[in-house]
């Protein structure tokens, strides 16, 4: 068995971290504030949308899903994600299509693309380059291009960041610069206190991984937290290669509470974490003191963590970089690489056989020709 103190040998963790992920974490701040700087780059003419919809997949549509709950409490206008092929019925021309494929080469994001195209919304894409890149320019659609050569796991700032000052360059927000520059400070802060020299015994993240190893763990979020914890979940599936679920309260306590009822021969293999914030609503502080409470009887395996700052951004990415060093720990742990994801390698060469992308993309070269 691998004992968690393997995570304060830094070069044990480099011989399973290959590809670096680790590094991600530890400059998190510096790629913030990076793709803080990029959103400057961003030029649109469009007016005020009446709805807003971010389309594309995994990575690449989370950043969309924190922008709907960052953005609950201040616009006016319906945010929706869009995890398909196609856009809903009432996508119009007052609608903003915002295209996220880190490749740029996505077949969902793609036919989302070209549906928009087709119905005339407002569109604007992001990409390192790739197809998506190619036929906005040939549209004469705005493109901003991201960084490129990274796992699309790890481009989060470049995917997210510039979600809001897109809403704030049509009217949607105002005000960014400041949540931007507290949200670089605080995660210098957070990537410090997690980083690989800081030793187990003072680092929140490989106390997490340590106790969570072993289990399928469970993230509970709320609020601006339920697209976080989210995050949280899916970091563990892709980087530690382990199985997770993410759920939020107080809709939690309408049903996954239950499950834990009939727990039983489950208890060992299950393990909590809550997302706190010190400003949480009393009526959810209450709802998660008393799941803790009841919970606690099922597993011994119960966690919390702690936004930190004061801005809904801030608060937000410090969960987020927590739990992403957290999974690259738990990684570590469990001997596995992180970056490698080979499961939806091998999906997209098979799914490539269909020529739905292909498809899309003649469709395409028929607009654009138009």
């Amino acid at each position: 068995m691998v004992k968690a103190t393997i995570l304060d040998d830094f070069d044990a963790v480099k011989r399973v971290d290959k590809s670096n992920m680790l590094s991600f974490c530890v400059d998190a701040a510096k790629h913030y504030g990076s793709a803080a700087k990029l959103t400057e780059k961003i030029e649109i003419s469009y007016s005020k949308p009446k709805t807003v919809i971010v389309g594309g997949m995994g990575g690449s549509a989370i950043g969309g899903d924190l922008l709907k709950d960052w953005a609950r409490s201040r616009v006016t206008v319906s945010i929706e994600v869009c995890r398909d092929y196609s856009l809903p019925a009432y996508a119009d021309r007052e609608t903003l299509v915002v295209v996220t494929s880190y490749s740029g080469e996505t077949e969902e994001a793609l036919n989302v693309f070209l549906d928009a195209v087709k119905r005339r919304c407002m569109i604007f894409c992001i990409s390192s380059g790739g197809v998506l890149q190619e036929f906005a320019h040939k549209l004469s659609i705005p493109h901003l291009l991201v960084p490129g050569g990274m796992a699309p796991r790890a481009t989060l700032p470049y995917l997210f960041m510039p979600l809001p000052a897109i809403l704030e360059k049509v009217g949607l927000v105002s005000g960014l610069k400041e949540e931007y520059l507290e949200t670089v400070r605080i995660l210098k802060q957070v990537s410090t206190e997690n980083s690989p020299n800081r030793p187990l015994s003072d680092n929140l993240s490989k106390k997490l991984a340590s106790e969570i190893k072993g289990t399928i763990p469970a993230i509970y979020g709320f609020g601006i937290y339920k697209s976080v914890a989210q995050r949280f979940k899916t970091q563990i599936n892709e980087n530690s290669k382990n199985p997770a679920k993410w759920e939020f309260f107080p809709e939690l306590n309408h049903n996954e509470i239950v499950g834990w009822e009939g727990v039983r021969e489950f208890a060992e293999v299950l393990s909590v974490i809550f997302i706190r914030d010190q400003l949480e609503p009393e009526e959810i502080r209450q709802r998660i003191e008393v799941t803790k409470d009841i919970v606690s009887h099922k597993t011994r395996r119960l966690s919390e963590v702690w936004s930190r700052g004061e801005s809904d951004m801030a608060k937000m990415s410090s969960v987020i970089c927590i739990g992403d060093f957290t999974s690259v720990y738990l990684a570590a742990l469990r001997g596995i690489d992180p970056t490698p994801v080979k499961t939806i390698d091998v999906l997209k060469e098979r799914l490539t056989e269909t020529g739905v992308k292909q498809r899309t993309i003649n469709e395409l070269k028929r607009l654009a020709k138009n």
